[in-house]
Order: C-alpha cells, then sequence, then structure tokens
C-alpha cells in the first residue's frame, strides 16, 4: 500500500523529470562544451571570445541597455500602478490595454518598431509631411548608435514594461489598506506613504520583478536583431553568430555560459540587496 509520505515527492515527479530533461540536462551539456577545447578540458573558446572584436562592444551594449532599461520599466511600471490603485472605474480595461505588448512575440516588436523607424518609416513620413525634416532620415544604422541605442530601448521599453507592471499590481494589491488609512490619520503626505508604506511592503515583488527583468533583458536577441542587427552587437547576438554563421559551437556555448553567469549573479545582488524579512512582512 502507498505510503502517504511518499505522495508529494511523486506529485513533483513529473515536474523535476521535465526540468531535467529539458533544461538541467542541456545545461549541462551547454556549459561541457564550453570548455571542450577538441583534446579535453580547455579554456579555448573562452579565450577566443574574449579575443573577438565585437565582444567588448557586445558586452558594453548589453550592459547599456540593461542599465538603462531596468530603471525606466521599474519606475513606470510603479507609476502605472499606483494609477491604476486610484482608479474606481475601467481599471480593469486601462490594465487589459497596457499589457497588448505582452502578447506580441519579441521578433514582432522588433519589426513594428522597425516600421516605425526605419528611413521610410512612419516616424520620417510624419516629420516630413509637417516640414521637420526634407528627407529621410537614419536611427538605425552603424552611423547613428545612439539613436539606434535609444531605439532598442524604446522598443524594449514598449515591449517588457507590462511584465513588471503585472508583478507590481499584484503586490499593490496585497497591501493591506488600513495602513495608508492610518498614515492618512496621522497627516502623512503621499510621498511619506509611498516611502514608508508602499515600498517597503513592495520589496517581495520589487525583488521578483527586477530578477525577472534583469534575466530576460540580458537574454534580449530578438528586438535588437530586427532593429539594428549586426550593427548593434549584443551577446546573446554574438551567440547567434558564432554558431549559426561561424559554425563553431563551443564559442557559442561560451557567450551562453557567460550570459548565464551574469544573470545568476545580478540574482544574488538583487536577493541581498532586497532581502525580505519574514517577520517584518507578516
Amino acid at each position: 500500500m502507498l505510503q502517504p509520505r511518499w505522495l508529494p515527492y511523486l506529485l513533483i515527479a513529473p515536474s523535476v523529470a521535465f526540468l531535467a530533461a529539458f533544461f538541467l540536462v542541456p545545461l549541462g551539456q551547454t556549459i561541457l562544451l564550453s570548455f571542450d577545447g577538441g583534446q579535453g578540458f580547455s579554456l579555448a573558446n573562452y579565450a577566443r571570445m574574449a579575443g573577438d572584436l565585437n565582444f567588448p562592444t557586445a558586452l558594453r551594449n548589453t550592459f547599456a541597455l540593461v542599465a538603462v532599461v531596468i530603471p525606466l520599466q521599474v519606475a513606470l511600471a510603479l507609476v502605472m500602478g499606483l494609477m491604476l490603485q486610484k482608479m474606481t472605474r475601467g481599471r480593469e480595461l486601462v490594465l487589459w490595454i497596457w499589457t497588448i505588448p505582452l502578447g506580441v512575440s519579441d521578433l514582432a516588436a522588433g519589426l513594428v518598431w522597425l516600421a516605425i523607424l526605419q528611413d521610410s518609416g512612419y516616424l520620417n513620413t510624419l516629420l516630413f509631411q509637417i516640414g521637420v525634416i526634407s528627407g529621410p532620415t537614419g536611427y538605425l544604422n552603424s552611423e547613428t548608435p545612439v539613436a539606434l541605442f535609444f531605439a532598442v530601448v524604446l522598443a524594449e521599453i514598449w515591449r517588457a514594461t507590462a511584465i513588471v507592471l503585472i508583478i507590481l499590481v499584484a503586490g499593490i494589491q496585497l497591501i493591506p489598506k488600513e495602513f495608508g488609512e492610518a498614515a492618512d490619520i496621522f497627516g502623512a503626505s503621499p510621498w511619506t506613504k509611498f516611502r514608508r508604506i508602499t515600498l517597503p511592503l513592495l520589496k517581495p515583488s520589487l525583488q521578483s520583478a527586477l530578477i525577472l527583468r534583469t534575466v530576460l533583458a540580458f537574454e534580449v536577441f530578438a528586438v535588437v536583431y530586427a532593429l539594428g542587427g549586426r550593427n548593434f552587437p549584443i551577446l546573446v547576438g554574438e551567440a547567434y553568430t558564432w554558431q549559426n554563421e561561424n559554425q563553431n559551437y563551443g564559442v557559442a556555448a561560451a557567450y551562453a555560459v557567460l550570459v548565464m553567469a551574469i544573470s545568476l549573479a545580478a540574482t544574488v545582488v538583487y536577493l541581498k540587496a532586497l532581502r525580505v524579512d519574514p517577520e517584518t512582512q507578516g
């Protein structure tokens, strides 16, 4: 007869098997491949990655993108979430409209912004018609790296802010209304309530949103590829190039392991910086 104490293990067994088969095994194979120099264990793939002409630029672009996009998305999602909290009618409709980009794939989002920002796109057409420019202006080529960078930032903010918004809205709804009412009685200003009540109680949600969004930001590829292609090197884009164009799977695996290591390091930083004491949350 089946013992009840085995039941929890049996229930999670399918999930564990799925995780092992489709995540842990490929992860282990990728790590081993990155250290395979052809004649046993070697750092040759990492040395070749570090010596790649595009590596410094890809590293700089990736970190710059994360450093700009993540704070803007969190700040924007916070403002949007607090606005929703104040609404009494139409909240669900507004939230639904704001989360529409979640239903758009990364590549499709990149193509949408490409149609807007390319030389013959909607933006140039509009500016020409109102007399701001006299001809097509390029924003997405190697000669305009700053404009290309901010185009990618804009596309990423439009595409992925909704992920942060949903997490923060869920966290805001869990904050007891009694805290805000008590603060109103004592005459606390909106800024004081936000700084002393909302932000501290929103730490778990902020932690989850930052971890998820940062990991996904380091893995960004389709939006960048659609808008700039090789004109805007990033780490995942270089991994794609080494695997598909150079047919060098070892160096591509080294890039993948590097992105994973950076993501894990960022996760540890967030876990420590936004550490939540369960007693204070209770």
